[in-house]
């Protein structure tokens, strides 16, 4: 008697369940993965689903859309209507306007006119640019970053961001917590000690599985006064300094930056792309920061000197497009997925993390079908092994549509830019793989005209020039072992 109730519960208790998945309307196989994992896994299904399934996320999303929503003293709607051109700027590509309205239907800002554009190719010169507006800064310093660890770079940016602080500039920080674990406990105390508050987004308890929780700020932003900011992929840590010898100590830490580079294979700095805006275009940055502090602090900045009053000047016309698992819409992705549609003459993509999902292998492969020439740059060797191997497992297919893939040699490039023909230069946080486009919080800086399409080119062909043809020949020398792990990392892919 008691067996024949328990099978009943057991069937009801996944009949329930498995009509509750059907009506989230997730991904068929997402939908078929829960369902089965229930049916398995009696009870702890349930326990696994509910802690760390869409319940939970959906949770966070609430969240995270009351912090996009409340009063950051945001500019009114003369600031958010699609930008005039002003005189002087650019002449203008016909396909900019229909990027510009899709974003916007999309929820994201329109584009709008930056005084300055400097797009910066290494970490030095990127880092002295951040270090010279922070120092210029007279009002506020708002900083937020995946990666913000206590090694020289980042004990070179926590004594700056105290020195201002001490000097009156109000400074807001917030790091990622999983990212930014190197921030030492010693140096947010100094910090904190100089009146600077340092939030943690979304912060982790289980510090073994700190790795694999998803919902991160992936952003690296930087505003200084509302009138100049930075984003791209350099982050404040040691990856990106030369090697110094193991007896000058590096900020408390003895080769701290020679030891990571070594676990990853990779000897050499980083190489990485970061961009400067001036101008009215730095209020969407400083938007996204703002949501993302209230969120993780539940604080308001609601300081006049914020959001400086809107110029309507600037000969660069930029778009801040930003996206995360708060929404549906994937804004990114679909803005560079158009963009590709679009193309007419190239796409040109450099991505450390290459796992691309069916809407991106589309757009790359039917471009280069139609005779776009479609070049996609990564590293030989990514800091994770297993990523490697999963976006090698997609290249057999792509290449055989014509798409022409290389592997950078000299170092780890980390850079994620996105060239489409003269028109299109993307600069951001953003890989082209699943967890940037689903998972994690990203923002990219989309830069329309020529000028800057036609520098992210120049770099791009610096970067080839460094770089080895992955080709269908070359890939049919791979032995089975290879083959075995690329089957079986591509597998995880979702999760990479």
């Amino acid at each position: 008697m008691l067996v024949t109730l328990l099978t009943i519960a057991e069937v009801v208790y996944v009949v329930v369940l498995a009509i509750w998945i059907l009506f989230e309307k997730r991904p068929p196989v997402s939908t078929i993965a829960w369902i089965l994992a229930l049916i398995a896994l009696p009870y702890l299904g349930f326990f696994i689903y509910f802690f760390l399934g869409r319940r939970r996320l959906e949770r966070k999303r609430l969240r995270y859309r009351r912090a996009r929503g409340a009063d950051h003293g945001a500019p009114g709607d003369d600031a958010i209507a699609p930008a005039p051109r002003p005189a002087g700027a650019e002449r203008e590509d016909p396909r900019v306007g229909d990027l510009d309205r899709l974003a916007m239907n999309s929820g994201e800002p329109p584009s709008t006119f930056a005084d300055e554009v400097e797009v910066f190719h290494d970490a030095a010169s990127t880092y002295d640019a951040i270090e010279a507006a922070i120092r210029a800064a007279r009002h506020h310093v708002h900083v937020a970053y995946y990666i913000f660890d206590s090694g020289r770079v980042g004990t070179r940016f926590i004594d700056l961001l105290i020195e201002r602080a001490q000097a009156g500039v109000k400074v807001r920080l917030l790091i990622d917590d999983v990212g930014s674990s190197g921030m030492k406990r010693d140096a947010v105390r100094r910090l904190e000690a100089a009146q600077i508050t340092v939030t943690r987004f979304n912060p982790v308890s289980f510090s073994r599985l700190r790795s694999r929780f998803d919902f991160r700020n992936h952003r690296k932003i930087v505003v200084c006064d509302g009138r100049v900011g930075f984003t791209g992929g350099i982050n404040l840590c040691d990856d990106y300094l030369p090697e110094l010898d193991d007896e000058v100590p590096l900020g408390g830490a003895p080769a701290r930056a020679r030891r990571a580079r070594a676990r990853h294979g990779h000897p050499s700095p980083w190489r990485d792309t970061h961009v400067k805006l001036v101008g009215d275009a730095v209020r969407w940055l400083q938007l996204t920061f703002l949501c993302d502090y209230h969120y993780a602090s539940g604080m308001l900045a609601r300081e006049p000197e914020v959001f400086p009053p809107f110029t309507g000047a600037g000969r660069h016309r930029v778009q801040v497009v930003t996206s995360g698992p708060d929404r549906e819409i994937r804004a990114i992705q679909d803005a560079y997925f158009a963009a590709m549609a679009l193309a007419r003459e190239r796409v040109w993509v450099t991505t450390p993390y290459f796992i691309p999902d069916q809407a991106m292998r589309v757009a790359l492969t039917t471009a280069a079908r139609r005779g776009v020439d479609v070049r996609i740059l990564v590293p030989r060797r990514s800091d994770s092994l297993v990523v490697t191997a999963a976006a090698r497992s997609y290249f057999d297919a792509i290449l055989a549509t014509g798409v022409k893939i290389y592997e950078y040699t000299p170092t780890m490039i980390h850079s994620k830019t996105l060239v489409v023909d003269d028109f299109f230069a993307a600069v951001g946080t953003a890989n082209l793989d699943i967890r940037s486009f689903r998972l994690n919080f990203e923002i990219t800086a989309i830069l329309y005209g020529e000028t800057h399409a036609r520098e992210l080119a120049r770099a791009f062909e610096r970067d080839l020039a460094s770089a080895v043809e992955v080709t269908p020949q070359t890939r049919a020398h791979l032995g089975l072992a290879w083959r075995a792990a690329e089957a079986g990392a591509r597998v995880l892919s979702p999760l990479l």
